[in-house]
């Protein structure tokens, strides 16, 4: 194995603001402690959380400023205590911070095997949708085979993604996207029904396909004005599941509707889980979603690969919503 570098290059936000604000930096090499491993990057995940931490919303202490909650590559060194991974390894891990580097730490109980067949650029736009889709969609959605559930956003990296676990555990999916680009790519995806935000209501969609029953459970990054046409489209005992709320987070609620169906809603964030609970949750997407991936049955929607130092230009993209499926920077080493 080659010397390691006493510093590398990283993307970080020299303050909060716009794309143009983050800035290529040189840092010193991390070093992993008891638990962790080092990861030579081979690519990074661009999440809407990092532009969030790029506009200036905290990141929690202790962690770095580099951005970057997801990347794939090779496991360099192992801190004390690793038996699970090995030097040499192919890994793809969920980050506390420091995707966008040459090389990252990551918690080793945070790290999945890349199966055969998947190339580390690809695996880099796991992980997140991953550990998103597997306790959102599964445990608190509760989803089931035979059961009808209402994706939104469905052409981002983990809406596309949670259409096609839907789909492995045998379930139908009806999904939403705007524009015939991204309706024409969940159709590819093999959807029940793609609906066009733009044209059509999702609502009256909905209660066509179902013969006026509903869904069973609806995946929403929308929240806002939403949320009341979510209920409307939901079946008896159904599960509404809030991921993000880019129409905004307060709301409108019709109690009445909400009892008179039986209706649960529920929610979660990603970082500020304990790194016990995103152990458990690892652990369960060893079980349960890695076979879909070693199988092909599921797979990253990749919307198109940058250099790292091209960082802008992917925050750029990201936030104009242009993107079908995950936006990866990719990571050259000496």
């Amino acid at each position: 194995m080659s010397q390691l570098p006493e510093t590398i290059n990283a993307v970080i936000a020299r303050e909060p603001g716009g794309p143009e604000v983050l800035q290529w930096v040189q840092r010193a090499l991390p070093q992993p402690q008891a638990g962790e491993v080092l990861i030579r990057t081979a690519a990074a995940g661009v999440n809407r959380p990092d532009l969030m931490q790029r506009s200036g919303m905290p990141i929690p202490p202790d962690v770095t400023d580099v951005l970057g909650l997801e990347a794939a590559g090779t496991v360099v060194t192992v801190g004390s205590g690793v038996a699970d991974f090995v030097p040499g390894d192919r890994v793809m891990a969920l980050l506390n911070g420091g995707g966008y580097a040459e090389y990252c730490i990551a918690v080793a109980a945070h790290c999945l095997p890349v199966p055969d067949g998947l190339s580390l650029e690809d695996a880099a736009g796991v992980p997140e949708a991953a550990f998103t889709v597997w306790h959102n969609l599964f445990e608190l959605g509760r989803l089931a085979a035979g059961d009808t559930v209402l994706i939104h956003g469905a052409a981002s990296g983990v809406g596309s993604f949670a259409v096609q676990c839907a789909q492995a555990a045998g379930a139908r999916v009806i999904a939403t996207a705007g524009g015939a680009r991204k309706i024409a790519a969940l159709q590819a995806l093999g959807v029940w029904r793609a609906v066009d935000r733009n044209q059509e209501d999702f609502v009256e969609v909905v209660n066509d396909c179902t013969a006026g029953r509903g869904v069973d459970v609806v995946l929403d990054n929308v929240g806002g004005p939403y949320v009341a046409r979510n209920l409307a489209a939901m079946a008896q005992g159904g599960r509404h599941v809030s991921l993000s709320f880019l129409q905004g987070a307060k709301i409108e609620l019709d109690l009445q509707l909400v009892m008179r169906k039986g209706l649960s809603l529920t929610s979660s964030t990603l970082r500020p889980k304990t790194s016990e609970e995103k152990a458990r949750i690892a652990l369960c997407i060893r079980e349960h979603l890695l076979p879909w991936l070693a199988a092909g049955q599921v797979r990253p929607l990749i919307h198109g690969q940058l250099p790292l130092n091209q960082a802008v230009e992917a925050h750029r993209l990201l936030e104009a919503n242009a993107n079908i499926g995950k936006v990866l920077l990719t990571v050259e080493t000496l």
